[in-house]
This record gives structure tokens, C-alpha cells and sequence, in this order.
């Protein structure tokens, strides 16, 4: 399957990442893990009820303040969530910029974690980054790259064994509502996905 990769604008794929101030943690529990999904999730457009209902994105009742998406302003393709950094790609498909995004996710994030842990100050590192994807074999490197961060850092032997990334939707079929897996499944096949990602040079 072809793809024509554009400049920045709609129909643009990114690698999006950001870390915590000064290298920091920015996720200490699993309920830290599952906070930030949730509020990805409001900031991608689903709805409370359509995320309560997985147990990567169930958090305890409380209000979570981020202003109301459309579900048809983007689509996230991958993600891995590691102690002091995140990787997300997305693709943004209406007018809407993907910087609105991610400032209200991680905005509605640090209140949180501020709260949590009685702390103060800045929770992140500067502004996101971002990375234009270009061509199908940059996206499969993207993608490779963020489902092995936690096998290159010493968090599990398997990227299935690390749960707060996105590979085990491609893998064993998880469904977790937020990631859409029709891109690089249609233009990858679930098989070479798998080795795709395997075989990804974890020392590079």
C-alpha cells in the first residue's frame, strides 16, 4: 500500500515525545500510568464511558479537566509510556494542530501529578518534540523503535511483556479503544509487523 506522506498539516504523521523535567519520573505507579492514557483518551475525542470500561484506562472517579475533542481530529497509531518519557504517533486528519493536543494532555497531566505527589513547578521538559514521518520505512522504524524502548531499557526481555506501550494491540489484540492498527497493519501485514519490530537494532 502506497501512502503520500505531506508536509506538516492534515494527513500528517508524527512521532511525538516528550520527557520529564530534568530527566525526571513522570510515571511512579501504575495508577500514573493509567491516568495519562485516560487523559489521552479525552484528548483524542472518546468519551469517559468508552474508556472506563479497559483495565489499562479504569482510574478511580475523579474530575478530569480537558476541554471536549472531536474523535475525527486525529488517530493514534502507536505509543509507549516509559518512566521519564513518552512516544506517541499520530496523525492529524482535521484542521485542528496536533500541539493543541498534546498541551492538554500534558497540562491536565501535571495538575495531576502535582496534586498526587505534593509537588510544584514544571512536570516536562521544555516543549513536546516532534518528527515528520515521511515515507512508510521511517514509520515502521518509529514504530519499531518506540515498542523496543522498554526491551532496550531493561524493562521486559519481549515487547508484549511491557504493557503500557501499544504493541499488544498489534499482537495479540488487546482493543484498547484509542489505537487505531489499520495503518501499519494494511501497509506492513501483521506478520512482518511482528518481525519488523523484532529485529529492530535496539543498540542504535
Amino acid at each position: 500500500m502506497s501512502r503520500d506522506y505531506k508536509n506538516f498539516g492534515i494527513g500528517t504523521v508524527l512521532h511525538v515525545y516528550n520527557r520529564g523535567n530534568n530527566k525526571e519520573r513522570i510515571f511512579f505507579d501504575e495508577q500514573d500510568y493509567k491516568s495519562f492514557l485516560f487523559r489521552l483518551g479525552l484528548a483524542l475525542g472518546f468519551k469517559e464511558d468508552e474508556l472506563k470500561g479497559h483495565s489499562l484506562l479504569s482510574i478511580p472517579n475523579s474530575r478530569v479537566r480537558i476541554t471536549k475533542a472531536n474523535k475525527s481530529d486525529f488517530e493514534l497509531y502507536s505509543f509507549c509510556l516509559m518512566p521519564t518519557h513518552f512516544h506517541l504517533i499520530l496523525e492529524q486528519k482535521k484542521e485542528t494542530l496536533p500541539s493543541n493536543l498534546i498541551l492538554k494532555l500534558c497540562t491536565s497531566y501535571s495538575k495531576y501529578l502535582n496534586k498526587k505527589y505534593g509537588r510544584v513547578g514544571h512536570v516536562f521538559q521544555d516543549q513536546f518534540k516532534s518528527v515528520l514521518i515521511e515515507s512508510n520505512p521511517q514509520l515502521m522504524w518509529a514504530s519499531a523503535y518506540i515498542h523496543m524502548n522498554p526491551v532496550k531499557d531493561g524493562l521486559s526481555k519481549h515487547p508484549r511483556e511491557y504493557k503500557w506501550s501499544s504493541y499488544n494491540e498489534y499482537e495479540n489484540k488487546r482493543n484498547l479503544p484509542i489505537v487505531n492498527t489499520s495503518l501499519l497493519l494494511s501497509i506492513f501485514g501483521e506478520e512482518n509487523f511482528e518481525k519488523e519490530t523484532l529485529n529492530f537494532d535496539i543498540i542504535r
